[in-house]
Protein backbone atom coordinates (compact mmCIF):
# COMPACT_ATOMS: atom_id res chain seq x y z
CA UNK A 1 0.00 0.00 0.00
CA UNK A 2 1.13 3.55 -1.21
CA UNK A 3 2.12 5.47 1.96
CA UNK A 4 0.78 9.22 1.76
CA UNK A 5 2.62 10.39 4.17
CA UNK A 6 4.99 13.56 3.24
CA UNK A 7 7.19 16.59 5.35
CA UNK A 8 5.58 19.18 2.40
CA UNK A 9 2.68 19.00 -0.31
CA UNK A 10 3.18 21.22 -3.01
CA UNK A 11 -0.66 21.95 -4.63
CA UNK A 12 0.57 22.93 -8.46
CA UNK A 13 2.65 21.64 -10.74
CA UNK A 14 3.39 24.81 -13.01
CA UNK A 15 6.22 26.11 -13.47
CA UNK A 16 6.16 27.65 -9.47
CA UNK A 17 5.17 24.50 -8.13
CA UNK A 18 8.19 22.33 -9.90
CA UNK A 19 10.49 25.55 -8.62
CA UNK A 20 9.24 24.93 -5.50
CA UNK A 21 9.82 21.03 -5.91
CA UNK A 22 13.21 21.48 -7.59
CA UNK A 23 14.63 24.04 -4.44
CA UNK A 24 13.28 22.00 -1.70
CA UNK A 25 14.60 18.55 -3.14
CA UNK A 26 18.16 20.18 -2.39
CA UNK A 27 17.18 18.85 1.22
CA UNK A 28 16.04 15.27 3.20
CA UNK A 29 12.56 15.62 2.88
CA UNK A 30 9.73 13.55 1.56
CA UNK A 31 8.14 15.85 -0.62
CA UNK A 32 4.95 15.45 -2.89
CA UNK A 33 3.49 17.72 -5.74
CA UNK A 34 -0.27 17.48 -6.49
CA UNK A 35 -1.91 18.66 -9.88
CA UNK A 36 -4.92 18.31 -11.43
CA UNK A 37 -4.04 18.04 -14.97
CA UNK A 38 -2.54 14.82 -16.17
CA UNK A 39 0.68 16.47 -16.73
CA UNK A 40 2.57 19.52 -15.85
CA UNK A 41 2.87 22.93 -18.51
CA UNK A 42 -0.89 22.35 -18.51
CA UNK A 43 -1.85 25.80 -17.50
CA UNK A 44 -0.34 29.30 -17.82
CA UNK A 45 2.63 28.02 -17.25
CA UNK A 46 2.98 27.07 -21.59
CA UNK A 47 0.33 29.47 -22.27
CA UNK A 48 2.58 32.58 -22.30
CA UNK A 49 5.74 34.45 -24.42
CA UNK A 50 8.55 32.67 -23.06
CA UNK A 51 9.91 35.66 -22.17
CA UNK A 52 13.13 35.79 -19.60
CA UNK A 53 12.39 39.54 -18.59
CA UNK A 54 15.16 41.83 -17.69
CA UNK A 55 12.93 43.64 -14.69
CA UNK A 56 12.88 47.32 -16.05
CA UNK A 57 8.86 47.81 -15.63
CA UNK A 58 8.40 46.32 -12.23
CA UNK A 59 8.20 48.83 -9.06
CA UNK A 60 11.99 49.49 -7.44
CA UNK A 61 11.37 47.39 -4.04
CA UNK A 62 8.92 44.69 -5.01
CA UNK A 63 9.36 41.34 -5.29
CA UNK A 64 8.54 41.37 -8.82
CA UNK A 65 11.28 43.72 -9.05
CA UNK A 66 13.72 41.60 -7.12
CA UNK A 67 13.02 38.26 -8.14
CA UNK A 68 13.22 39.44 -12.05
CA UNK A 69 16.58 40.80 -11.71
CA UNK A 70 17.95 37.90 -10.01
CA UNK A 71 15.89 35.44 -12.35
CA UNK A 72 17.56 37.29 -15.26
CA UNK A 73 21.19 36.72 -14.12
CA UNK A 74 21.34 33.15 -13.18
CA UNK A 75 19.49 31.48 -16.10
CA UNK A 76 22.39 30.70 -18.33
CA UNK A 77 23.41 28.39 -15.80
CA UNK A 78 20.17 27.18 -15.11
CA UNK A 79 19.68 26.95 -18.46
CA UNK A 80 22.91 24.61 -18.64
CA UNK A 81 21.76 22.86 -15.76
CA UNK A 82 18.22 21.90 -17.11
CA UNK A 83 19.22 21.16 -20.72
CA UNK A 84 16.86 23.53 -21.65
CA UNK A 85 17.08 25.43 -25.09
CA UNK A 86 17.68 29.28 -24.42
CA UNK A 87 18.72 32.56 -26.11
CA UNK A 88 19.92 35.99 -24.69
CA UNK A 89 18.47 37.91 -27.17
CA UNK A 90 17.74 40.94 -25.69
CA UNK A 91 14.66 43.12 -26.60
CA UNK A 92 13.50 46.33 -28.13
CA UNK A 93 10.94 48.85 -26.35
CA UNK A 94 10.05 50.91 -29.67
CA UNK A 95 8.43 54.20 -29.93
CA UNK A 96 7.31 56.73 -31.75
CA UNK A 97 6.05 60.04 -30.54
CA UNK A 98 7.24 62.26 -27.97
CA UNK A 99 4.84 60.92 -25.60
CA UNK A 100 6.04 57.27 -26.08
CA UNK A 101 9.47 58.55 -25.44
CA UNK A 102 8.52 59.64 -21.83
CA UNK A 103 7.01 56.55 -20.91
CA UNK A 104 10.52 54.79 -22.17
CA UNK A 105 12.50 57.19 -20.54
CA UNK A 106 10.94 56.16 -17.23
CA UNK A 107 10.74 52.74 -17.33
CA UNK A 108 14.85 52.76 -18.36
CA UNK A 109 15.04 55.18 -14.90
CA UNK A 110 12.95 52.27 -12.93
CA UNK A 111 14.93 49.82 -14.69
CA UNK A 112 18.52 51.33 -13.68
CA UNK A 113 16.50 51.72 -10.02
CA UNK A 114 16.00 47.55 -9.97
CA UNK A 115 19.53 46.88 -11.11
CA UNK A 116 18.84 46.06 -14.10
CA UNK A 117 21.91 45.67 -16.67
CA UNK A 118 22.51 47.08 -20.59
CA UNK A 119 19.75 49.56 -20.98
CA UNK A 120 20.12 51.44 -23.36
CA UNK A 121 17.98 54.25 -25.68
CA UNK A 122 19.32 53.78 -29.20
CA UNK A 123 17.89 56.19 -32.47
CA UNK A 124 16.02 54.76 -35.98
CA UNK A 125 19.24 53.85 -37.45
CA UNK A 126 20.81 51.51 -34.52
CA UNK A 127 17.17 49.93 -34.41
CA UNK A 128 17.35 49.20 -38.12
CA UNK A 129 20.60 47.81 -37.84
CA UNK A 130 19.13 45.80 -34.57
CA UNK A 131 15.87 44.53 -36.92
CA UNK A 132 14.77 46.08 -39.80
CA UNK A 133 11.28 44.45 -39.25
CA UNK A 134 10.78 46.57 -36.35
CA UNK A 135 8.78 49.23 -36.56
CA UNK A 136 9.47 52.96 -34.27
CA UNK A 137 11.28 55.50 -34.72
CA UNK A 138 13.72 54.90 -31.58
CA UNK A 139 13.65 52.37 -28.46
CA UNK A 140 15.25 51.15 -25.51
CA UNK A 141 17.39 48.29 -25.71
CA UNK A 142 17.41 45.89 -23.37
CA UNK A 143 20.46 43.94 -23.87
CA UNK A 144 19.96 41.21 -21.39
CA UNK A 145 16.32 40.15 -21.96
CA UNK A 146 16.13 36.60 -23.54
CA UNK A 147 13.76 33.89 -24.83
CA UNK A 148 12.64 29.89 -23.92
CA UNK A 149 10.85 27.46 -24.10
CA UNK A 150 8.05 27.65 -21.46
CA UNK A 151 6.96 24.03 -21.68
CA UNK A 152 9.92 22.51 -21.47
CA UNK A 153 11.53 25.07 -18.54
CA UNK A 154 8.55 23.58 -16.51
CA UNK A 155 8.67 20.07 -17.25
CA UNK A 156 12.73 20.20 -16.80
CA UNK A 157 12.23 21.76 -13.36
CA UNK A 158 9.59 18.68 -12.95
CA UNK A 159 11.95 16.07 -14.07
CA UNK A 160 14.77 17.48 -11.98
CA UNK A 161 12.76 17.58 -8.25
CA UNK A 162 11.64 13.75 -9.63
CA UNK A 163 15.22 12.55 -10.17
CA UNK A 164 16.26 14.11 -6.57
CA UNK A 165 12.95 12.22 -5.43
CA UNK A 166 9.94 14.11 -5.20
CA UNK A 167 6.80 12.00 -5.81
CA UNK A 168 4.38 13.85 -8.69
CA UNK A 169 0.78 12.54 -8.69
CA UNK A 170 -1.43 14.08 -11.46
CA UNK A 171 -5.61 14.02 -11.71
CA UNK A 172 -5.28 15.15 -8.34
CA UNK A 173 -7.44 17.77 -7.92
CA UNK A 174 -7.36 19.40 -3.98
CA UNK A 175 -11.14 18.72 -2.87
CA UNK A 176 -10.57 19.26 0.77
CA UNK A 177 -7.40 20.26 3.16
CA UNK A 178 -8.39 19.72 6.99
CA UNK A 179 -5.97 20.03 9.82
CA UNK A 180 -5.14 17.37 12.09
CA UNK A 181 -2.75 18.42 15.38
CA UNK A 182 0.56 19.43 13.68
CA UNK A 183 -0.37 17.28 10.32
CA UNK A 184 -2.51 18.09 7.58
CA UNK A 185 -5.22 15.82 5.34
CA UNK A 186 -5.47 16.59 1.71
CA UNK A 187 -8.15 14.83 -0.23
CA UNK A 188 -6.96 15.05 -4.00
CA UNK A 189 -8.17 13.00 -6.79
CA UNK A 190 -9.26 9.59 -5.11
CA UNK A 191 -6.81 9.62 -2.43
CA UNK A 192 -5.79 11.49 0.79
CA UNK A 193 -2.66 12.70 2.00
CA UNK A 194 -1.00 13.64 5.05
CA UNK A 195 1.43 16.44 5.33
CA UNK A 196 3.69 18.69 8.11
CA UNK A 197 3.83 21.95 5.08
CA UNK A 198 1.63 22.77 2.54
CA UNK A 199 2.65 25.22 0.25
CA UNK A 200 0.07 26.73 -1.88
CA UNK A 201 1.23 27.06 -5.78
CA UNK A 202 -2.17 26.92 -7.70
CA UNK A 203 -1.79 29.69 -9.76
CA UNK A 204 -5.12 30.94 -10.91
CA UNK A 205 -6.55 28.97 -8.66
CA UNK A 206 -4.88 30.38 -5.52
CA UNK A 207 -7.41 31.70 -4.04
CA UNK A 208 -9.59 28.76 -3.83
CA UNK A 209 -6.40 26.81 -2.12
CA UNK A 210 -6.11 29.86 -0.01
CA UNK A 211 -9.96 29.79 1.26
CA UNK A 212 -9.57 25.75 2.02
CA UNK A 213 -6.48 27.00 3.99
CA UNK A 214 -8.25 29.08 6.59
CA UNK A 215 -6.40 32.44 4.68
CA UNK A 216 -9.51 34.46 3.80
CA UNK A 217 -9.43 37.86 2.57
CA UNK A 218 -7.54 37.58 -0.77
CA UNK A 219 -8.62 38.68 -3.82
CA UNK A 220 -7.44 38.64 -7.55
CA UNK A 221 -8.73 39.28 -10.75
CA UNK A 222 -8.20 37.85 -14.14
CA UNK A 223 -6.43 39.47 -17.35
CA UNK A 224 -6.75 37.05 -20.64
CA UNK A 225 -4.76 37.70 -23.91
CA UNK A 226 -4.66 36.25 -26.97
CA UNK A 227 -2.09 35.27 -29.08
CA UNK A 228 -1.46 34.38 -32.89
CA UNK A 229 1.47 31.37 -33.49
CA UNK A 230 3.14 32.60 -37.21
CA UNK A 231 5.29 29.58 -38.97
CA UNK A 232 9.11 29.90 -38.64
CA UNK A 233 9.46 31.39 -42.56
CA UNK A 234 8.36 34.77 -41.11
CA UNK A 235 11.33 33.92 -38.71
CA UNK A 236 13.79 35.58 -41.41
CA UNK A 237 12.28 38.92 -41.01
CA UNK A 238 12.69 39.38 -36.84
CA UNK A 239 15.94 38.73 -34.64
CA UNK A 240 14.68 40.59 -31.34
CA UNK A 241 11.61 40.39 -29.20
CA UNK A 242 9.98 43.91 -30.47
CA UNK A 243 7.67 45.41 -27.84
CA UNK A 244 5.80 48.84 -28.18
CA UNK A 245 6.31 51.85 -25.58
CA UNK A 246 4.32 51.45 -22.42
CA UNK A 247 1.31 53.74 -21.88
CA UNK A 248 0.84 55.85 -19.10
CA UNK A 249 0.19 53.31 -16.43
CA UNK A 250 2.75 51.02 -17.45
CA UNK A 251 1.59 48.06 -19.95
CA UNK A 252 2.00 47.31 -22.77
CA UNK A 253 0.02 46.44 -25.62
CA UNK A 254 0.41 43.55 -28.34
CA UNK A 255 4.09 42.68 -28.84
CA UNK A 256 6.07 40.47 -31.52
CA UNK A 257 8.74 37.52 -30.20
CA UNK A 258 10.49 34.86 -31.81
CA UNK A 259 10.27 32.26 -30.14
CA UNK A 260 13.23 29.32 -29.32
CA UNK A 261 12.41 27.03 -31.36
CA UNK A 262 11.96 29.12 -34.59
CA UNK A 263 8.61 30.60 -34.55
CA UNK A 264 6.99 34.01 -33.70
CA UNK A 265 4.18 34.75 -31.29
CA UNK A 266 2.25 37.77 -32.03
CA UNK A 267 0.36 38.56 -28.88
CA UNK A 268 -1.15 38.98 -25.97
CA UNK A 269 -3.73 41.41 -26.23
CA UNK A 270 -5.23 42.34 -22.65
CA UNK A 271 -8.84 42.05 -21.03
CA UNK A 272 -10.66 41.14 -18.29
CA UNK A 273 -11.96 37.67 -17.64
CA UNK A 274 -14.03 36.02 -14.82
CA UNK A 275 -13.17 31.89 -15.73
CA UNK A 276 -10.17 30.42 -14.79
CA UNK A 277 -10.01 28.45 -17.53
CA UNK A 278 -11.28 30.94 -20.13
CA UNK A 279 -8.40 29.74 -22.78
CA UNK A 280 -10.99 30.44 -26.13
CA UNK A 281 -9.79 32.48 -29.18
CA UNK A 282 -11.96 34.95 -30.16
CA UNK A 283 -12.54 36.51 -34.16
CA UNK A 284 -12.29 39.96 -32.59
CA UNK A 285 -9.61 39.88 -30.75
CA UNK A 286 -7.62 37.96 -33.33
CA UNK A 287 -8.86 40.73 -35.99
CA UNK A 288 -6.91 43.42 -33.11
CA UNK A 289 -4.05 41.28 -33.11
CA UNK A 290 -3.45 41.54 -37.13
CA UNK A 291 -4.02 45.48 -36.71
CA UNK A 292 -1.66 46.13 -33.41
CA UNK A 293 0.68 43.92 -34.77
CA UNK A 294 1.59 45.08 -37.93
CA UNK A 295 2.90 47.94 -36.17
CA UNK A 296 5.22 46.93 -35.01
CA UNK A 297 6.45 44.22 -36.98
CA UNK A 298 5.90 44.67 -40.91
CA UNK A 299 5.44 40.98 -41.91
CA UNK A 300 2.28 40.31 -40.03
CA UNK A 301 0.53 38.18 -43.22
CA UNK A 302 -2.25 35.70 -42.81
CA UNK A 303 0.27 33.23 -44.55
CA UNK A 304 2.32 32.84 -42.10
CA UNK A 305 -0.38 32.17 -39.28
CA UNK A 306 -0.54 28.52 -37.94
CA UNK A 307 -2.01 28.75 -34.57
CA UNK A 308 -3.60 30.86 -32.26
CA UNK A 309 -3.97 30.21 -28.41
CA UNK A 310 -5.05 32.33 -25.39
CA UNK A 311 -3.57 32.41 -21.37
CA UNK A 312 -4.15 34.19 -18.89
CA UNK A 313 -3.00 36.48 -16.03
CA UNK A 314 -4.31 36.39 -12.25
CA UNK A 315 -2.88 39.27 -10.44
CA UNK A 316 -3.60 39.90 -6.71
CA UNK A 317 -5.43 42.87 -6.26
CA UNK A 318 -6.65 45.10 -3.32
CA UNK A 319 -10.29 44.31 -2.32
CA UNK A 320 -11.25 47.69 -1.60
CA UNK A 321 -8.95 50.01 -4.42
CA UNK A 322 -8.83 47.22 -7.17
CA UNK A 323 -5.04 48.47 -7.58
CA UNK A 324 -2.47 45.39 -8.68
CA UNK A 325 -0.57 43.88 -5.98
CA UNK A 326 2.57 42.57 -5.62
CA UNK A 327 4.00 38.86 -5.59
CA UNK A 328 2.66 37.67 -2.44
CA UNK A 329 4.60 34.63 -0.50
CA UNK A 330 3.02 34.42 3.49
CA UNK A 331 3.90 32.33 6.23
CA UNK A 332 1.59 33.67 8.92
CA UNK A 333 2.08 32.32 12.83
CA UNK A 334 -2.00 32.06 13.06
CA UNK A 335 -1.64 29.40 10.22
CA UNK A 336 1.67 26.97 11.03
CA UNK A 337 2.78 25.11 8.59
CA UNK A 338 1.84 26.67 5.42
CA UNK A 339 3.57 28.75 2.44
CA UNK A 340 0.92 30.68 0.70
CA UNK A 341 1.43 31.81 -2.74
CA UNK A 342 -0.95 34.61 -4.31
CA UNK A 343 -0.32 36.39 -7.15
CA UNK A 344 2.21 34.87 -8.96
CA UNK A 345 1.83 35.79 -12.87
CA UNK A 346 3.89 37.67 -14.79
CA UNK A 347 6.71 38.00 -14.87
CA UNK A 348 6.65 34.42 -12.96
CA UNK A 349 8.28 32.02 -15.51
CA UNK A 350 11.50 34.59 -14.45
CA UNK A 351 11.13 34.41 -11.36
CA UNK A 352 10.13 31.16 -10.41
CA UNK A 353 13.29 29.73 -8.88
CA UNK A 354 13.91 32.96 -6.97
CA UNK A 355 10.40 32.77 -5.62
CA UNK A 356 11.26 28.89 -4.67
CA UNK A 357 14.02 30.01 -2.97
CA UNK A 358 12.03 32.33 -0.79
CA UNK A 359 9.65 29.78 -0.07
CA UNK A 360 11.82 27.25 1.33
CA UNK A 361 13.50 30.65 3.30
CA UNK A 362 10.26 30.98 4.92
CA UNK A 363 10.03 27.12 6.19
CA UNK A 364 13.77 27.71 7.40
CA UNK A 365 12.64 30.67 9.48
CA UNK A 366 10.40 27.55 11.18
CA UNK A 367 12.71 24.37 11.21
CA UNK A 368 16.13 23.35 10.40
CA UNK A 369 16.32 21.46 6.94
CA UNK A 370 19.40 18.94 6.42
CA UNK A 371 20.82 19.38 3.18
CA UNK A 372 20.57 16.60 0.73
CA UNK A 373 24.37 15.83 -0.70
CA UNK A 374 22.97 13.64 -3.28
CA UNK A 375 21.11 16.70 -5.29
CA UNK A 376 21.98 16.53 -8.24
CA UNK A 377 20.72 19.66 -10.34
CA UNK A 378 21.85 18.16 -13.58
CA UNK A 379 18.89 16.87 -16.35
CA UNK A 380 19.40 15.76 -19.62
CA UNK A 381 16.20 16.34 -21.86
CA UNK A 382 15.77 14.18 -25.04
CA UNK A 383 18.17 15.18 -27.94
CA UNK A 384 16.37 16.87 -30.70
CA UNK A 385 17.60 15.34 -34.16
CA UNK A 386 16.64 18.14 -36.56
CA UNK A 387 19.47 19.91 -34.56
CA UNK A 388 22.36 17.58 -34.62
CA UNK A 389 25.04 17.82 -37.94
CA UNK A 390 24.95 14.96 -40.10
CA UNK A 391 27.21 12.67 -38.99
CA UNK A 392 25.63 12.71 -35.09
CA UNK A 393 23.01 12.21 -36.94
CA UNK A 394 24.21 8.96 -38.57
CA UNK A 395 25.49 8.15 -34.67
CA UNK A 396 21.94 8.38 -33.69
CA UNK A 397 20.83 6.04 -35.99
CA UNK A 398 23.91 3.57 -35.66
CA UNK A 399 22.91 2.96 -32.09
CA UNK A 400 18.85 3.54 -32.25
CA UNK A 401 17.59 2.69 -35.93
CA UNK A 402 14.68 4.44 -34.25
CA UNK A 403 16.11 7.75 -34.96
CA UNK A 404 15.99 6.97 -38.79
CA UNK A 405 11.92 6.82 -38.88
CA UNK A 406 10.36 10.26 -39.41
CA UNK A 407 7.35 10.48 -37.17
CA UNK A 408 6.68 14.90 -37.34
CA UNK A 409 7.93 15.86 -40.83
CA UNK A 410 7.46 19.84 -40.30
CA UNK A 411 9.89 19.39 -37.23
CA UNK A 412 11.81 16.48 -38.49
CA UNK A 413 10.77 14.47 -35.15
CA UNK A 414 11.69 10.79 -35.42
CA UNK A 415 10.23 7.92 -33.33
CA UNK A 416 13.29 7.41 -31.27
CA UNK A 417 12.35 10.79 -29.61
CA UNK A 418 8.67 10.13 -29.57
CA UNK A 419 9.35 6.83 -27.78
CA UNK A 420 11.77 8.63 -24.93
CA UNK A 421 9.14 11.49 -24.80
CA UNK A 422 6.05 8.38 -23.89
CA UNK A 423 8.38 7.20 -21.78
CA UNK A 424 8.98 9.98 -19.41
CA UNK A 425 10.35 10.13 -15.96
CA UNK A 426 6.97 11.82 -14.40
CA UNK A 427 4.86 8.92 -15.97
CA UNK A 428 2.63 11.47 -17.77
CA UNK A 429 1.37 10.55 -21.46
CA UNK A 430 -0.92 12.75 -23.32
CA UNK A 431 -0.99 13.41 -26.79
CA UNK A 432 0.16 17.40 -25.72
CA UNK A 433 3.04 16.07 -23.25
CA UNK A 434 4.27 14.45 -26.11
CA UNK A 435 4.13 17.29 -27.95
CA UNK A 436 5.84 19.66 -25.45
CA UNK A 437 8.38 17.22 -24.90
CA UNK A 438 9.61 17.12 -28.65
CA UNK A 439 7.68 19.73 -30.48
CA UNK A 440 6.15 17.12 -32.99
CA UNK A 441 2.06 18.35 -34.17
CA UNK A 442 3.66 21.97 -33.86
CA UNK A 443 4.84 22.76 -37.40
CA UNK A 444 2.96 24.28 -40.22
CA UNK A 445 1.00 21.23 -40.86
CA UNK A 446 -0.30 21.22 -36.56
CA UNK A 447 -0.53 17.56 -36.52
CA UNK A 448 -1.98 16.69 -39.56
CA UNK A 449 0.29 14.15 -40.64
CA UNK A 450 1.89 12.92 -37.08
CA UNK A 451 -1.04 13.21 -34.71
CA UNK A 452 -2.46 9.94 -35.70
CA UNK A 453 0.91 8.30 -35.80
CA UNK A 454 1.60 9.31 -32.13
CA UNK A 455 -1.52 7.89 -30.97
CA UNK A 456 -0.54 4.71 -32.48
CA UNK A 457 2.67 4.75 -30.43
CA UNK A 458 1.26 5.85 -27.47
CA UNK A 459 -0.85 2.79 -28.02
CA UNK A 460 2.23 0.81 -28.14
CA UNK A 461 4.14 1.68 -25.63
CA UNK A 462 1.93 2.24 -22.78
CA UNK A 463 -0.44 -0.97 -24.41
CA UNK A 464 -3.77 1.15 -23.97
CA UNK A 465 -6.53 1.04 -25.93
CA UNK A 466 -7.69 4.16 -28.87
CA UNK A 467 -10.17 5.50 -26.02
CA UNK A 468 -7.90 5.57 -23.71
CA UNK A 469 -5.34 7.75 -25.04
CA UNK A 470 -6.18 11.65 -23.89
CA UNK A 471 -5.54 14.97 -25.86
CA UNK A 472 -4.45 16.89 -22.91
CA UNK A 473 -7.33 16.82 -19.83
CA UNK A 474 -8.94 14.34 -18.55
CA UNK A 475 -12.04 13.42 -20.81
CA UNK A 476 -10.61 14.67 -23.90
CA UNK A 477 -9.86 11.43 -25.36
CA UNK A 478 -8.65 11.27 -29.08
CA UNK A 479 -10.94 8.85 -30.23
CA UNK A 480 -14.69 8.41 -28.98
CA UNK A 481 -15.28 4.82 -31.38
CA UNK A 482 -14.73 3.52 -34.28
CA UNK A 483 -15.34 4.77 -37.84
CA UNK A 484 -16.13 0.98 -38.99
CA UNK A 485 -16.12 -1.77 -37.52
CA UNK A 486 -13.33 -4.51 -38.92
CA UNK A 487 -15.02 -7.88 -39.65
CA UNK A 488 -13.67 -11.13 -38.25
CA UNK A 489 -11.64 -12.49 -40.86
CA UNK A 490 -10.61 -9.62 -42.84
Amino acid sequence: MRDNTYDILIIGGGVIGSSVARELSRYRLRIGVLEKELDVACGNSCRNTGMLHAGFTYKPGSLKAECAVEGNREFDQVAQELDIPFKRTGKVVVGFSDEDMQNILRFKRIGELNGVRGLEMIDKAKLNQIDNSAGGEFALYSRDSGILNPMLYNIALAENAHQNGVDFFFDSEVKAIKRQGEHFQVTAGDSVFSSRWIVNCAGMHCVTISEMLGLHGHQVKGFKGEYYVLDKKASQFMNIPVYPAPNAKGGFSTHATPTVDGNILVGPDSYITEDPDDFASTRDHMQGLVKDGSAIFKHMKAEYFIRNFAGTRWKRVDPETGDVLDFLIENRDDHPGVVNLIGIESPGLTCALPIARRVVAKIQEKEVLEVNNDFNPYRKGIVRFAEQSKERKKELIATDPDYGEIVCRCETVTRAEIVQAINNPLGAVTLTGIKNRTRACMGRCQGGYCETRITALIQEQCKVREHEVMYQHKGSGMFIGKVREVLDGE
